[in-house]
């Protein structure tokens, strides 16, 4: 099964046994007053540069949220896609709870880029997310980051997850979103809170990949928050959940890429290693070594 995504570059193909496919995480501003800070002002100039960055460092999509207090996302969600898409050439993941801006992002999607396939951020598994999401991903022709929660919370057991990511394949069949345009995200948990929050995930990962086939993202860096050292949690997760079967994770790719790059090369998707030398000589001149 493929996802293709399509910014005013290359597509974008999320699929099982491709190489990872990296989200870049950056354009959020939460846990970030900088960012929160020139939102609120309508400054978008900050937005420019994180898509500039996390271009250079790797990313193949690009998360764009502008969800801070005082923000009106209705009005500065649309200008934000239209400033990535115009600034790189890579597919935008449009991130937002509120219907109103999430139609508007995708309007101005559109008309900038009528070719264009975004991924949307998010819908999960409650009915009133379902209502209020899939009508529009079906309408603009998006695909989906779907959530493995529902109006009961995050279910504890691997195969509750499961469930519940059946329940949303089906719903966006049922509203004419094919099921290749639904990316599901087993979400994970910080292991500082639940010693086997990393152990049902991956579970719920493993399922998932066995009895649906379907394409996964995550957010991996959950699983080490309020833990010291947590790019080394990080790095090592990443590994298992792309052996496990995710293949478009939602990172800082600024910090993670080599980890994934090295998962990579270790499951057999890249040939004579060149992703990694290639990424490896690009790092060294970068930071004035021989390549």
């Amino acid at each position: 099964m493929e996802t293709i995504l399509k910014g005013t570059g290359e597509n974008v193909i999320i699929g099982d046994g491709r190489p990872t496919i990296l989200i870049g995480e950056r354009i959020n501003p939460t846990g970030k007053k900088k960012l929160a800070a020139a939102l609120v002002d309508g400054d978008l100039e900050i937005v420019c540069q994180e898509a500039l960055a996390q271009a250079e460092a790797g990313a193949d999509v690009l998360d764009v949220n502008v969800g801070a207090a005082g923000v009106s996302e209705v009005d500065l969600l649309p200008k934000a896609v239209k400033l990535v898409l115009e600034t790189v050439d890579l597919p935008v993941c449009i991130d937002t709870a509120n219907g109103e801006a999430l139609r508007a992002a995708l309007e101005a999607h559109k008309e900038l880029n009528p070719d264009g396939k975004p991924l949307v951020n998010s819908v999960n598994g409650e009915e009133a997310s379902l209502a209020r999401v899939l009508p529009l991903v079906a309408e603009y022709g998006a695909a989906v980051i779907g959530l493995c929660m529902d109006d009961q919370g995050i279910p504890e057991t691997p195969e509750q997850r499961l469930a519940v990511a059946k329940k949303i394949v089906e719903r966006a069949e049922g509203m004419g979103v094919p099921r290749d345009n639904v990316v599901i995200d087993c979400l994970a948990l910080t292991v500082g809170a639940d010693s086997k929050a990393g152990w049902t995930t991956l579970e719920a990962i493993r399922l998932l990949r066995e009895e649906m086939g379907a394409n996964m993202a995550l957010g991996a860096s959950n699983v080490s928050f309020g833990l010291p050292e947590r790019e080394m949690i990080n790095g090592a997760f990443l590994a298992m959940v792309i052996a496990a079967g995710v293949n478009c994770p939602i990172v800082d790719a600024a910090k993670v890429r080599p980890y994934i790059l090295a998962a990579d090369l270790l499951l057999g998707r890249d040939d004579y290693a060149m992703r990694y030398i290639r990424a490896f000589r690009r790092r060294r001149k970068a930071q004035g070594g021989r390549a």
